[in-house]
């Protein structure tokens, strides 16, 4: 309406709405009006239509409607205001990414932006849209990420931490701090967490599906561009600042309690040092000065305070800075961090001590004698605990070693799923090709936020098997780093500050455009004399060190248990059921809403496209062998079948394709190939005698559910002159021996006298062994015991992958 805003909230099924009242009559100040009810579908249809009619200009007339419907949105992302009145930022569009143990993750496709209050009321400032404009810089449509259930914002470990504590604690906690928590005073501005990149990709494993899903949470603290943002500032805060986690689960069972799920953290960031690169001199690359002299590495010790309290002991420091140059250049911030850290180690415990490990990555991949990234792995084997890498830039070199930490952590959460038999990992598989474009995607996307830029070196660069075109396209990074950079980090960093409140708007003070540096915005304490400093010596906060190596974040004490609220819900309660969200059985729903997940499939995009391929997702392919390329020798009566056995599988290729990779076969998959085919002899040879459709898809439905492919009958039970005739009224006996055992019969028996009736009972029919066990294991899956696979469930999963995807 004209005066005020209401903001109708739903649950997914529509049967739980709350009303949220926005005033417009205040021309700078946000009023709300919750009044916490919860209503109905006809509560609130009654709610709208009495304010639809009491603000309408006359009651009798309808054309003017008192109430109209401005947006329908996802979410609030939260509110903001710069020099005249406030905004509402709304997500209007959303999709699916992800699911984490039924909890959805949604990437934000779309926003839109509602100023609030009414015209009447607004007092116009002329530089409000410039505040507009700068602010709208930050695209909330790319790499923002929210869950209506789940905090992002926090690790798997933390979260399912705080659902193992007892009730009681929380009740007990809550209660103390209840009166605290309703007094607080709002914001000019809203908090909303980035999430710098989520995708998930699925690894089938014989049919077995198992989701790697890959988290990116950039620090909103000391946040910036690359050469305009380096080291840390008073706070011990630093630069480019990514706590990357991979949470990979056993995607056959969504749940959180009878699931499966290993998660594994590392972290990048600047040199946590006062440090800085001058721009002004227009070089690729400024040289590098220390700002200022922290002998007892105080700014450090900040930072590893930090770390100590989020992920606990012990802390491995890998850094990858340059250690040998003619001319001192990276050398001077390798050398000062050594001194930091043996500086405060020496007041910790030995068994908390921060391990660091110092290697010059860029001396070692110029050398031809050194394999860079078996020497990663080698590091990657002796680290247990949160490992935080860091280069100059904390962008390629940090990247590629991330790379390597995260395969060798992914071979012991698979190992320790039960997924393999051993914890290694080989290169050219199908399982680290995927791994390899998921953190290619995640290096990408921070570069191009930082950087200005994707990645220069990839891991195939370090591997010294990039295509000669990747030089071109490296140097074309390069160069578009460097006009980023030197042309456009102003803009960005401006953007940045007003987005994060780091700057807020006043008349009275000079605008974000006018002020000659950012540094008093992110040093807050450099313009106040300090009032109680800390030790040199105890660097670490109170508290800390007495709970190592267990962070200090995951106690549950009283300080921890006062930052979350926690509400008791029933299990069955529709607001955390997990399949309320997508599966209503009650209305129509199509398959684009219930399957809306695009994630990437390792059968589908990395698996050979040649007949006989073993689906093994950790065999080793040859370079040239990936997803894309075409199908292998094969006769024409097999690409038919194929087509017929498998609608959703692509076209077949045509005869020059055939024919250009024929003579890569080798004799082994000519073998498999004919091992295939004549395992698909029966169903052909029932669609050519002209059996209906209907039994053809009676034995399709059987394949998955246990049918040994294998031990399929002799040809004489296959020819239909076998066949006993059936009697209209069943005299003649019927026998299941004397059936082929694809073909589904029940005895008949008529239960009236009358020749013309032709109503019959039917018998039940009865549940075989194999699908009693077939439901077994499906029941046991489901309370998280898998039972080992066997040679027919390979042989089985072989021929689906065949019709499937080839």
């Amino acid at each position: 309406t004209k005066r005020r805003y209401f903001l109708v909230g739903s649950n997914h099924a529509q049967t739980k709405h709350r009303v949220l009242k926005i005033d417009r009559t205040e021309p700078k100040d946000l009023v709300i009006i919750d009044d916490k009810h919860v209503y109905n579908q006809q509560e609130v249809r009654e709610l709208l239509g009495r304010l639809d009619l009491g603000n309408r200009t006359k009651i009798s007339q309808k054309g003017s409607s008192g109430l109209s419907r401005t947006v329908s949105a996802f979410g609030i992302v939260g509110f903001v205001r710069f020099l005249e009145g406030y905004y509402i930022v709304l997500i209007t569009k959303r999709r699916k990414m992800a699911d984490i143990g039924g909890h959805s993750i949604y990437k934000i496709e779309d926003t839109t932006m509602i100023y609030i209050p009414n015209d009447s009321v607004r007092v116009t400032h002329p530089d409000e849209a410039r505040y507009l404009r700068i602010f709208q810089n930050v695209d909330l449509s790319s790499n923002f990420y929210f869950s209506y259930s789940y905090d992002l914002s926090h690790s798997l470990q933390y979260n399912l931490t705080l659902l193992q504590r007892p009730y009681e604690q929380w009740s007990s906690a809550a209660s103390s701090t209840e009166e605290e928590v309703h007094t607080q005073s709002k914001q000019d501005s809203f908090d909303i967490f980035e999430d710098e990149g989520l995708p998930t990709k699925e690894l089938l494993i014989y049919g077995r599906p198992v989701h790697i899903t890959l988290i990116a949470r950039r620090s909103s603290k000391f946040a910036g561009t690359r050469f305009l943002k380096r080291g840390a500032n008073c706070e011990g805060d630093v630069a480019n600042e990514v706590e990357t986690e991979q949470v990979v689960h056993d995607a056959s069972v969504m749940s959180f309690t009878a699931g499966s799920y290993s998660s594994y953290v590392q972290v990048r960031g600047s040199v946590p040092l006062y440090w800085s690169q001058d721009i002004s001199t227009m070089m690729p690359k400024p040289p590098i000065r220390l700002d200022q002299a922290d002998p007892y590495a105080y700014v450090a010790g900040l930072h590893f305070d930090q770390m100590l309290q989020r992920f606990g002991s012990p802390i491995i420091i890998l850094n990858l800075v340059k250690k040998r140059e003619k001319r001192k250049h990276e050398k001077i911030l390798s050398e000062e961090l050594f001194r930091a850290v043996v500086n405060l180690n020496q007041f910790l415990p030995p068994s908390h001590c921060i391990d660091y490990i110092a290697w010059d990555m860029a001396r070692y991949t110029k050398s031809k004698l050194c394999n860079v990234l078996d020497r990663l792995s080698m590091i990657a084997e002796n680290v247990t605990g949160v490992l935080r890498t860091n280069c100059v830039d904390c962008l390629d070199r940090t990247n590629t070693a991330q790379f390597m930490v995260g395969k060798c952590a992914l071979a012991y959460q698979l190992y320790a799923l039960g997924m393999i038999d051993k914890p290694k990992l080989q290169f050219d598989t199908d399982c680290v090709r995927l791994f390899e474009e998921l953190y290619e995607d995640h290096g990408d996307t921070l570069s191009l936020q930082y950087g200005g830029s994707q990645l220069v070196h990839r891991v195939k660069t370090y591997r010294k098997i990039a295509p000669w075109t990747q030089h071109s396209k490296d140097i074309m990074q390069t160069l578009s780093r460097y006009y980023s950079n030197a042309f456009s980090d102003a803009d960005r960093q401006d953007a940045i500050n007003l987005f994060l409140q780091v700057y807020q708007p006043s008349e009275f003070k000079p605008h974000l455009w006018e002020l000659p540096t950012d540094f008093y915005l992110h040093h807050t304490s450099t313009m106040a004399i300090p009032q109680d400093r800390r030790s040199y010596t105890l660097w670490w906060s109170e508290g800390v060190l007495s709970y190592l190596p267990v962070p200090y974040d995951e106690v549950p004490c009283e300080e921890n248990m006062n930052k979350v609220k926690v509400k008791r819900m029933n299990q069955l309660d529709e607001s955390i059921d997990i399949y309320t969200e997508f599966f209503k059985p009650y209305e129509l729903t199509s398959f684009d809403d219930t399957f809306c997940i695009a994630m990437t499939n390792s059968a589908r995009e990395f698996m050979p496209k040649t007949v006989g391929a073993d689906p093994n997702p950790f065999t080793v392919r040859k370079p040239e062998e990936t997803g894309k390329s075409v199908l292998g020798k094969s006769s024409k009566e097999e690409t038919i079948l194929q087509r017929k056995t498998a609608a959703s599988a692509p076209p077949p290729p045509s005869e020059e394709a055939i024919s250009s990779t024929s003579e890569d076969d080798s004799e082994e998959d000519r073998e498999d190939e004919g091992t295939v085919s004549q395992r698909s002899t029966p169903i052909k040879l029932l669609t050519e005698s002209g059996e209906s459709s209907r039994t053809q898809e009676q034995h399709m439905a059987k394949e998955p559910y246990g049918l040994n492919l294998a031990e399929f009958p002799s040809e004489d039970d296959l020819l239909p002159r076998d066949l006993p005739k059936v009697n209209v009224y069943g005299d003649t006996p019927i026998t299941h021996a004397s059936l082929p055992f694809f073909f589904s019969f029940s005895l008949r028996e008529p239960v009236s006298c009358f020749p013309e009736d032709s109503i019959y009972a039917v018998l039940p029919p009865q549940v075989g062994k194999n699908s009693q066990e077939v439901f077994e294991g499906h029941v046991m899956t489901g309370q998280g015991q898998v039972r080992a696979l066997c040679r027919e469930d390979m042989l089985m999963y072989r021929e689906y992958i065949k019709n499937r995807y080839m």
